[in-house]
């Protein structure tokens, strides 16, 4: 099967890789062609433009935002342009609702297949083929990406045939991730001004009350203060919160603790910050608390 692969940041990179693995003929873009070095090196073929990487049965899209989405699908050397009606486009990255639609829209209007699969999982997650793709869109086309989806993911989950329900499902365990991580940074800080040692408290968390992986995972992150280099940055969570109170607010749904959240990764950014990975939310947490990291000494006045 020839695949095309867009969008080779630390998710895609380790994506496309698992795929050459595993046997599919490849073709590769970013804009920054460095990136796929590697990748030509391993057998892989380089695109110069996305209307390039488009040429066979399928292509997925993984990318940081709605914005370089757009502009590799809707361009004039475009995926939109260059798809063949038999073929797909595979979006895996998170974007909005309303992109998804538009999408959606415009691949019926050319007679292409479209599926939404955003995936859950950090990069280390995207390298060891162990991420969680949510899925939705025309039974058919979800059948022919699937074998794609073994390769990538430890599950697929199909949520519906409207690929914009992915989506939603993607944004709103994005928000919830946030909730929890912006709930342990409090937490971390209440016990670190106590004096409580932190991984005492986090093996005491994650082996009674909250044994869930994602809670192993930020409050690990937490606890070593581990937020540079980012697996998911706070500028592209910031991101996320934003696009799920736009879908909530199409929905007339209420979500405070969402707008909560969108304020507190501002201010994480606001502070020069949002290269950080979105768990340093427990850094702003400390700082609050008069805590100075590393150390977690109070932070004497004035300094």
């Amino acid at each position: 099967m020839q695949v095309g692969f867009i969008g080779l940041g630390a998710m895609g990179n380790a994506m496309a890789n698992n795929l050459l693995k595993a046997g599919f003929a490849l073709t590769v873009y970013n804009r920054t062609c460095a990136k796929a070095d590697a990748l030509v090196d391993k057998g892989a073929d380089l695109a110069k433009t996305p209307a390039e990487a488009a040429q066979g049965e399928m292509v997925i899209t993984m990318l940081a935002d709605d914005a370089a989405v757009e502009s590799a699908v809707f361009a004039r050397d475009g995926v939109l342009e260059a798809l063949s009606p038999s073929a797909i486009h595979i979006s895996m990255s998170t974007i909005s609702v309303a992109l998804a639609e538009r999408l959606t829209n415009a691949h019926r209007a050319k007679k292409q297949g479209f599926v939404s699969a955003p995936v859950f999982g950090r990069p280390e997650a995207a390298a060891a083929a162990k991420l969680y793709v949510v899925v939705a869109g025309v039974p058919e086309a979800v059948q022919r990406c699937l074998p794609l989806f073994d390769v990538l993911a430890q599950r697929s989950f199909v949520v519906g045939h409207e690929p914009p329900k992915a989506n939603l499902v993607k944004l709103n365990g994005n928000f919830l991730i946030a909730s929890v991580i912006e709930a342990l940074g409090e937490a971390f800080a209440l016990v670190g001004k106590a004096g409580i040692d932190r991984a005492q408290f986090l093996d005491v968390l994650t082996n009674t009350l909250f044994g869930a992986p994602i809670y192993k995972t930020y409050g690990g992150l937490i606890s070593e203060e581990r937020y540079h280099p980012a697996g998911f940055k706070a500028e592209l969570g910031y991101k996320d919160i934003r696009l799920a109170l736009a879908a909530a607010e199409a929905l007339k749904v209420p979500m405070p603790l969402a707008s909560l959240i969108a304020t507190r990764l501002l201010t994480l950014i606001a502070q020069g910050e949002g290269h950080l990975d979105w768990a340093a939310l427990a850094k702003l947490a400390a700082q609050e608390a008069g805590l100075g990291l590393a150390s977690l000494e109070p932070v004497a006045p004035g300094q």
